[in-house]
């Protein structure tokens, strides 16, 4: 089970004041922390790198659809290129002609 992602563990903001570093460790380990104030979520402690996916994710908005997320990918240019030839392919040539 090497392949197990880490559970997000809940503490309240005291808990993680008093046990930060740990804390800390957790999110470079993989395993955000989910900090609460009067038992609602306010913030997470994430790995930088996760911060980095984010904020792509963010940049790209849900408008941008599946592929303006292919630029974070090493074969990007091949999803891109799949794409487009699927949109291409869907495409009719010519309109119908609906006098027929």
């Amino acid at each position: 089970m090497d392949n197990e992602v880490p559970m997000t563990r809940s503490v309240s903001l005291a808990e993680a004041k008093a046990h930060f570093s740990q804390c800390v460790r957790d999110a470079e380990d993989g395993a955000p922390v989910l900090v609460t104030r009067h038992g609602k979520a306010v913030v997470a402690i994430v790995a930088a790198t996760d911060l980095d996916t984010l904020e792509r994710l963010r940049s790209a908005g849900p408008a941008s659809g599946l592929a303006s997320l292919a630029g974070q990918f090493d074969d990007a240019q091949d999803f891109v290129d799949v794409v487009e030839a699927i949109a291409r392919d869907r495409r009719p040539s010519s309109p119908p002609d609906l006098a027929e």
